[in-house]
């Protein structure tokens, strides 16, 4: 698919988005646009939904989902399984990236992206191809080839983790990459290392959603738009100025807000 998407296309269109588990509402209607090549960043307080929303793009099957539309390249998301979706360019970088004992960092790799090119009806890439082109990649995250040996994610500091997410993004070049989270807990150097692999990657077919607490990412990374979701809607967006606003002043406007939504909304029944 992303050899269909060129910059300015719309990627993500979501209207009235809605998710609840165990009988609780969390995404309470959400509406969002991405075109191809932009780069969206997502802000908000604790329990606001941040994480949730990026399961649900990603098609964690434990959330009722209802929208007026939820679209993805023109597909409707809600008939596509996770592996589906993945194999259309939909990429999830996990705030607390799972360890998988017993399988090598570059098994997997090879695995999901000849899974990926046997789904565009290409040819799986050869073990040397594969090899030359993944030692390249790892370049870009700072990390010593003897890590696509090791079981993923075992034995991996918090960083490490966070950078081999980001390899796996760079091999599997999707057309919409979801970072939850993914700079929490990262010093300063991994960080840049971190911002400086999403740069890279950025170009007229690839999109991002950055889910973050703070602005220090966007010091590296440039976005196109910044949206605060607060009480399960995003209650405003704007530039990388919003960011900036937060940092000085906090989420609780808008935690009030979504409060006070709350309690008009339950007068109202």
């Amino acid at each position: 698919m992303s050899d269909k998407q060129t910059s300015g296309d719309m990627l993500l269109k979501i209207r009235n988005l809605s998710a609840e588990t165990g009988g609780v509402r969390i995404l309470k209607g959400i509406n969002l646009e991405l075109r191809a090549g932009e780069v969206h960043v997502i802000m908000g307080p604790n329990g606001s939904g941040k994480s949730t929303l990026s399961q649900v793009l990603a098609g964690r099957d434990s959330y009722q989902v209802s929208a007026d539309e939820f679209s993805f390249a023109g597909h409707d998301l809600r008939g596509m399984s996770p592996e589906e979706r993945a194999r259309e360019g939909i990429f999830l970088a996990f705030q607390y990236p799972v360890e998988i004992p017993g399988v090598s960092t570059v098994n997997l790799l090879k695995e999901s992206l000849n899974a990926i090119r046997k789904h565009r009806g290409e040819q799986p890439m050869d073990a040397m191809d594969f090899l030359t082109m993944v030692k390249k990649k790892i370049k870009l995250v700072d990390m010593s080839e003897e890590f696509l040996y090791r079981s993923v994610n075992e034995a991996f500091s918090g960083g490490e983790k966070k950078r081999s997410e980001i390899l796996q993004m760079a091999v599997l070049e999707p057309c919409l990459a979801i970072l939850d989270e993914t700079d929490s807990g990262l010093d300063v150097d991994a960080l840049r290392l971190l911002a400086d692999g999403v740069n890279r990657l950025r170009g007229p077919g690839r999109s991002f959603l950055v889910i973050t607490h703070y602005q220090r990412l966007l010091e590296y990374i440039e976005p196109d738009h910044v949206h605060i979701l607060a009480g399960g809607r995003i209650a405003k967006s704007g530039g990388r100025e919003l960011a900036l606003e937060i940092e000085r002043e906090g989420f609780a406007a808008y935690e009030r807000g979504a409060d006070a939504k709350k309690a008009g909304s339950s007068r109202a029944g």
